[in-house]
């Protein structure tokens, strides 16, 4: 059986996006929110089903994979049993730099 661990600035990324969503339309945001649930439900099945980050593959970074749930893109990472998610993020922005400075740190909480 397949643990989901949220990293916390995965989770920060998750409400705040959700509180942007909610200013235009709450009923919208608790729809993204589900929708971004039962993606990573649906991950917890198929760890491999997501593709590799396209701009870390660029820096031969391929531990990372993501789902992308228009527009927004879900970053993780499969070890063992245990889905980290690590990030949601913009898919129509640039986010090679952000996701370089986010995923090579060393971690905080070893996710």
């Amino acid at each position: 059986m397949t643990t989901i661990r949220w990293a916390e600035p995965a989770a920060e990324d998750l409400a705040d996006i959700a509180r942007y969503i909610a200013t235009d339309s709450p009923h919208a945001a608790g729809d993204f929110v589900d929708r971004v649930d039962k993606a990573i439900q649906q991950l917890a099945k198929h760890p491999q089903s997501g593709r590799v980050v396209p701009e870390l593959s660029h820096h031969n970074i391929l531990r990372y994979r993501e789902l992308v749930i228009p527009p927004w893109r879900l970053i993780y990472r499969y070890e063992g049993n245990v889905l980290f998610v690590l990030a949601v993020i913009d898919g129509r922005r640039n986010v090679e730099d952000l996701l370089l400075r986010r995923l090579t740190r060393k971690p905080q909480d070893n996710t």
